[in-house]
């Protein structure tokens, strides 16, 4: 039997006092009260309500290495990209590489693959796969419902799934943002119950009051804790903490769930309110066979320095423990086996040409934020019967978005919002169907970056003129198969370089992976065009 001592954070009675953990791979034994001057604190370890792991560029394994250090012991991810690229195949890699690490990975099933069927994805996940995905034993949900349409419309494939889910006791987590009014209570009178995209409190406490669970965010392109903090005030109990979409130098450079602790403490909230949503709630919600720090748990905790900082000195999992900050991690790294559906096909100049149609004055923009994945519609006047290139001192950029699946014409608009003033960015990493998208100010840099996303089979690239910058993503096109801190390097240089040609985004890969997800409104560009969310039906460049 192994002994640990220190101060007890007791989140069940919400008190601390210092205290000994009896421990073994079998779980906590018993728990006893200690006099003494304890320099460090003991709390249940920290879980991720909603995450996808693909966005972190690193399989599961890889992933873990960067979260457990931060005291994270398990994770609720939607498999839903690999999902998108692979279908079921992608979905059993991700369970089966989780196996590669104590990190505790519970998988949701795929509710949309593809998200929609108006763009081009590498795989249909459809209602009797769902159900077969649903009876294995690490799939603990159906992941998010973003196909609010096809519920409030009582589409059958669509309340199958939910129905599957439902029948077999399992939760059904929602993508409704900004769904109000009676589309709402349709939504989460299906049974959905729970919502990750809320941006504004007003919206939030609205689906409360219909009984939704709220898992407040905050990635690398959407941050939402700063909108939603009041929430912990009188709804303390409905609420979760989610990263959703890391990259992996947010990982590395500013924490896991630790970041939203403390973000959190540092507005005042109440500390067994914070660790209450970041481990007690999601654990009961899912279902979640994880330990919450009492006799008979597992023995899932981590130790930190004080409740002030939230350093995490160790994470243990399972009895063992697999971070230590004197020694680092403390788990073997794996070989990755890389998985893929990427049909390379090459583009050229002329296939980004876009004429103005005759009699037409006016161009749709799509207009984007830092830090949210939801867009505006800007118009632009342009001059009649002419080609249309980017217009670099309005901030008018071209965006292209490449099929990666089957050669045909390439997807063209305009975006406002990226800053750059030279060269092009390009990525296999787009939200959900991972087609090529790619922004830029040249055609040649543009064609240039995507042939070489095409080239490596999948990753990340940025050129500027002669300068061209890779990080490759053999697996799904999603997913690296080096260290994380490799990775994370890898991806702050290709920032770096962004930042430098103009961007004045935080994080603009992960922003334009979103701009060609056609269901968070208002405008985007698929594969197939330009799309209108709030219409939910295509729109044209030009009026």
């Amino acid at each position: 039997m192994n002994r640990i001592e220190g101060n007890i954070i007791d989140i069940h009675r919400q008190i601390i006092f210092g205290g000994v953990v009896y421990y073994s791979e079998d779980g906590i034994d018993r728990i006893e009260r200690k006099e003494g001057d304890f320099d460090s604190y003991i709390l249940p370890g920290l879980i991720d309500a909603h995450v996808h792991i693909e966005s972190s560029m690193l399989v599961p394994s890889g992933f873990s290495r960067l979260v457990v250090p931060r005291g994270t012991i398990g994770v609720v991810t939607d498999p839903h990209e690999i999902g998108n690229v692979m279908g079921v195949e992608g979905v059993e890699y991700m369970i089966q590489e989780s196996k590669n690490t104590p990190l505790k990975c519970f998988f949701g099933a795929p509710s949309c693959v593809p998200a929609t069927p108006l763009e081009s994805s590498g795989a249909v996940i459809d209602a009797l796969q769902i159900e077969q995905l649903l009876d294995k034993p690490e799939i603990i949900a159906l992941s998010e419902m973003m196909n609010y349409p096809g519920v409030v419309n009582k589409d059958p494939e669509v309340l199958s799934k939910i129905r599957a889910a439902i029948d077999r006791d399992l939760p059904v987590d929602g993508h409704a943002p900004g769904i109000r009014g009676e589309g709402l209570n349709q939504y989460a009178g299906a049974g959905i119950s729970t919502d990750h995209e809320c941006f504004e409190l007003t919206e939030a406490l609205e689906k409360i009051e219909r009984g939704m669970k709220i898992q407040i965010r905050q990635g690398s392109a959407a941050k939402n804790f700063e909108a939603l903090a009041d929430l912990f005030d009188e709804h303390a109990d409905k609420l979760m903490l989610c990263t959703d979409d890391s990259h992996p130098d947010e990982l590395v450079k500013n924490g896991h769930i630790d970041k939203l602790i403390r973000l959190g403490l540092q507005k005042g909230i109440d500390l067994f309110k914070l660790l209450r949503a970041a481990s007690l709630i999601p654990a009961e919600h899912y279902n979640l066979p994880v330990g919450l720090l009492r006799k008979g748990d597992p023995a899932d905790f981590i130790v930190i320095d004080n409740p002030d900082s939230f350093n995490v000195l160790k994470t243990f999992i399972d009895g063992q423990c697999v971070f230590d900050a004197e020694q680092g991690v403390l788990f073997s790294d794996k070989k990755v086996q890389p998985a893929n559906h990427f049909v390379p096909h090459f583009i050229s100049v002329e296939d980004l040409k876009v004429q103005v149609p005759r009699g037409k004055d006016k161009a749709r923009v799509i207009k984007c934020f830092d830090g949210e994945l939801v867009t505006d519609t800007l118009w632009v006047e342009v001059k009649k019967d002419s080609e249309m290139s980017s217009l670099v001192e309005e901030d008018i950029l071209k965006m292209v978005v490449v099929d990666r699946y089957r050669n045909k014409p390439v997807a063209v608009g305009f975006i406002h919002g990226f800053g750059l003033k030279h060269g092009a960015l390009a990525s296999s990493v787009a939200h959900d169907s991972h087609n090529v998208v790619a922004v830029g100010v040249d055609d040649a840099d543009i064609v240039t970056a995507v042939n070489l996303v095409m080239e490596n089979r999948g990753g990340l690239v940025v050129v500027d003129e002669k300068k061209e910058k890779v990080l490759p993503l053999p697996v799904a096109g999603l997913m690296s198969d080096e260290d994380g801190i490799v990775v994370a390097e890898k991806y702050n240089q290709l920032e770096k370089m962004a930042i430098g040609m103009g961007s004045s985004l935080q994080a603009p890969f992960m922003t334009l992976s979103f701009m060609s997800l056609l269901v968070i409104p208002k405008l985007k560009l698929g594969d197939n065009g330009l799309f209108d969310g709030e219409k939910f039906e295509f729109t044209s460049v030009f009026q």
